[in-house]
């Protein structure tokens, strides 16, 4: 027992203090500087600490109505103020740590851009530490899947025509303030329900209660990720994650298991699920099938990252059109230009260019995925650098897209007009410095229903209501996993 206990204590000293010792050591070796981490925490209390006095300051000025002060779209240092005081310090490219695991901090999109130009897909992948810290939420799904036709696009207007008919019905009764973010969030929820999994309202919002409650639990709480025996520091938080995590896991099995016994070989449903239960074009690997658990943890991962970005995105566009009502009238005679009066030709979605250019300019401004991540799986070299084995990697997606280096003097004004002449990066000095979708083999595989669902839904809402900003709104991006209003987004929605 003796031998026992002291071959423990040997090993936990190695793993927890040992090893990080020796990889800081060796990373200012390799040449790279950060903030000076302390055992056991790294530099995990000084970054709650600056978003502690960041969240008083920001309550100390939300009493200001929006009508007296205008939007700031210069949003970096408020959802990461930490990063934003590093760079000051350390530059674009840093080391930072959170509890014993070293993180390499990138802004700059030329040393992305060299790091990931010789970088096979087996050299890298998502970093453990978030893998276990996140397993409740997303298990070990990928998101790999993409179907070949998105012919169900026909469902998203039935939800989105219910919401808007409740907006009618609540205008009429004389409360024209409505929270978009919330009613855009929900609705969301069910299309990505209906047309991925051929859920019904009912079980699509069960299981989005339940993504959205573990969401709330795991990232609106003091975590210590990456610190040693972390979770014994927050065992109510850990053990309410768990069975949130349980429950959607029975419920999509019973998903799951209903669509097997449905099942038509002949003809098989072609959504999200029914791919994924043919097993195609998962990870690359044609043909590969996959078991309940890994069919769990794909519909998991695919189910909120499917309805997030697209909501969240949707949410910060009615802001930044409630605040530039010439670029909403815009967008309305383009819509009677290109889809008429009538029913939505989805054949022409893709004419709606200028609706194109405002999506795009939105994911710069307000990023629903406002960071990237990786690990290195082997050393790799970037010039004279070497980043070692097992470093995880923190890709700052705002920071990068609030450049004014590589964006200009108008970086922090909406102008959706950069992206005419160049609809892929905006005029943007460098392509590796937007990136609304990831990059590389990881780039996110539903951009393009994103992309329908934005102008469906979208094109609904423009050709029935106009919006303006309610002196309620109080202007706070706030990072919960995804970029969102901390306080909802209140507007006021008129009938056309």
């Amino acid at each position: 027992m003796l031998g026992f206990l002291l071959y423990l204590f040997m090993k936990l000293l190695f793993s927890f203090w040992i090893h990080p010792i020796r990889a800081y050591r060796k990373l200012k070796k390799n040449g790279f500087g950060g903030p000076t981490p302390s055992f056991p925490l790294g530099n995990i209390r000084e970054m709650k600490n600056s978003m502690k006095n960041n969240i008083i300051n920001n309550n100390d000025s939300s009493s200001l109505s929006v009508a007296s002060s205008a939007v700031s779209h210069d949003i970096h240092s408020t959802v990461f103020p930490y990063f934003a005081r590093w760079q000051k310090s350390h530059g674009k490219v840093f080391i930072y740590w959170l509890g014993t695991e070293p993180f390499l901090y990138i802004a700059d999109p030329e040393f992305l851009k060299e790091m990931s130009s010789g970088v096979l897909g087996k050299s890298w992948g998502k970093p453990n530490v978030f893998k276990h810290d996140r397993e409740p939420m997303f298990g070990n799904g990928l998101v790999m899947v993409e179907g070949d036709d998105w012919a169900m696009a026909s469902l998203m207007v039935e939800p989105a025509t219910k919401m808007l008919d409740r907006w009618t019905t609540l205008i009429n009764s004389g409360k024209p303030e409505i929270d978009v973010e919330r009613e855009i969030t929900t609705t969301a929820g069910e299309i990505i329900a209906r047309t991925s999994f051929g859920l019904s309202y009912q079980n699509g919002s069960k299981v989005f209660e339940k993504l959205r409650a573990m969401q709330i639990t795991l990232f609106n709480s003091n975590r210590y990720v990456g610190v040693p025996f972390s979770k014994l520091m927050c065992p109510k938080k850990n053990l309410e994650a768990k069975k949130l995590g349980k429950e959607i896991d029975q419920l999509l099995l019973s998903i799951i298991d209903a669509r097997k016994k449905s099942w038509d070989y002949e003809s098989p449903q072609k959504d999200l699920l029914g791919l994924l239960m043919e097993g195609k074009q998962v990870d690359g690997r044609a043909g590969k099938s996959l078991t309940a658990r890994e069919l769990v943890d794909e519909c998991k991962t695919f189910f909120f990252g499917g309805h997030e970005t697209t909501a969240l995105a949707l949410t910060w566009t009615l802001l930044l059109l409630a605040t530039h009502p010439n670029w909403q009238n815009q967008l309305r005679d383009e819509i009677k230009e290109v889809i008429g009066d009538g029913e939505i030709d989805f054949a022409k979605l893709s004419g709606l260019k200028k609706m194109g250019w405002v999506m795009n300019e939105v994911l710069r401004l307000y990023s629903p995925a406002p960071n990237a991540q990786r690990q290195a799986r082997e050393d790799i070299k970037v010039d004279d650098l070497v980043i070692p084995n097992g470093t995880n990697i923190w890709i700052d997606v705002v920071g990068m897209h609030h450049d004014p280096a590589i964006w200009g003097d108008d970086v922090f004004e909406f102008r959706p007009e950069r992206f005419k002449d160049d609809h892929l990066y905006g005029g943007c000095k460098h392509k590796m410095g937007f990136l609304p979708f990831g990059f590389g083999g990881r780039m996110c595989v539903g951009r393009n229903l994103t992309t329908m669902e934005y102008k469906v839904v979208l094109t609904l809402m423009l050709t029935r209501f106009s919006f303006s900003i309610s002196p309620s709104y109080s202007h706070s991006p706030s990072i919960l996993l995804s970029l969102r209003p901390r306080h909802g987004l209140p507007l006021i929605v008129q009938p056309l």
